[in-house]
């Protein structure tokens, strides 16, 4: 179980997660607010939104819990500053606390619980550049071992016996450069780790780029004007900890979404440039 807050915003969610021979199971439930269910079997993952009876399916190719973040140490350390502090007790197990301060206001500073058995992150807290949190979940119960009730993983909304409506959300490998795109000096610290297309209909696709420090990660979006219909908005926005930037370039709409600072999503919405595809 853990809890997830952002701004006014509170959300309990159960998350049961099985890695053996046969691959990755995990099933995620949300228990405030709108139902919805997510049931994930190796590649193929498929939410559940009992409201409407949809059922939407998008295939993952990275089967890693935290796939945009990376090992590399000196690599944070070149854009956080990281500081130690002491042992304390989250779900009745023990934790390193470690702060993490950004050299810049390109990127939030954290505040991480990691067990010190798995080094699972099990509390994290992300601060806005006046120091407000913006961001907090922390499990409230725990259990890792080899004893987990596989019962968990079976599906509530799914055996429902109800008739679903199926949307299918598939993404494959794309070239940002061979569709006619080039990311320009991205904020220090910042790479490409995905690149994928999504077909719109119509003969339009969208454009999906996430770039990550190893800490962050921001989604970059980049739609034909036409499949909008009208003149999309543009400029800045933000819901809880996520800010959002849009602009228009060359006929397309781009976005960048992410939790970081309104400058950071700027930064790398403007790093995008338009070249004659290869």
């Amino acid at each position: 179980m853990f809890v997830y807050q952002h701004g006014e915003q509170i959300e309990t969610s159960r998350i049961t997660r099985i890695v053996d021979a046969a691959g990755v199971q995990e099933r995620l439930e949300v228990l405030d607010g709108t139902p919805r269910e997510v049931i994930r079997v190796n590649e193929e993952v498929k939410c559940y939104l009992p409201g409407s009876r949809t059922v939407k399916i998008d295939p993952q190719t990275d089967l890693k819990p935290f796939r945009f973040r990376t090992d590399d140490m000196g690599a944070i350390a070149a854009q956080y500053s990281i500081r130690m502090l002491g042992i304390e007790r989250v779900a009745g197990r023990d934790c390193q606390v470690l702060v993490l301060e950004p050299k810049d206001n390109l990127r939030y500073g954290l505040k991480l619980w990691a067990d010190l058995e798995s080094g699972l992150r099990l509390r994290a807290k992300a601060f806005n550049e006046r120091g407000e949190m913006v961001e907090h979940f922390s499990f409230t119960q725990l259990q890792i071992g080899d004893d987990l009730d596989r019962a968990l993983l079976r599906p509530r909304f799914a055996s429902s016996g109800e008739t679903w409506r199926v949307e299918k959300q598939a993404a494959v490998a794309a070239n940002l450069a061979e569709r006619g795109w080039t990311l320009r000096a991205l904020p220090p610290g910042f790479r490409t780790v995905t690149e994928l297309k999504r077909d719109l209909g119509g003969g339009h696709e969208l454009t999906h780029v996430v770039v990550s420090d190893g800490l962050a990660a921001v989604s970059l979006f980049i739609e034909p004007l036409a499949v909008r219909g009208q003149t999309p908005p543009v400029g800045a926005s933000r819901q809880g900890a996520v800010n959002i930037f849009s602009r228009a370039l060359d006929q397309h709409v781009v976005t960048a979404v992410g939790e970081v600072p309104a400058e950071g999503v700027r930064r790398i919405a403007d790093a995008l440039e338009r070249k004659a595809p290869r």
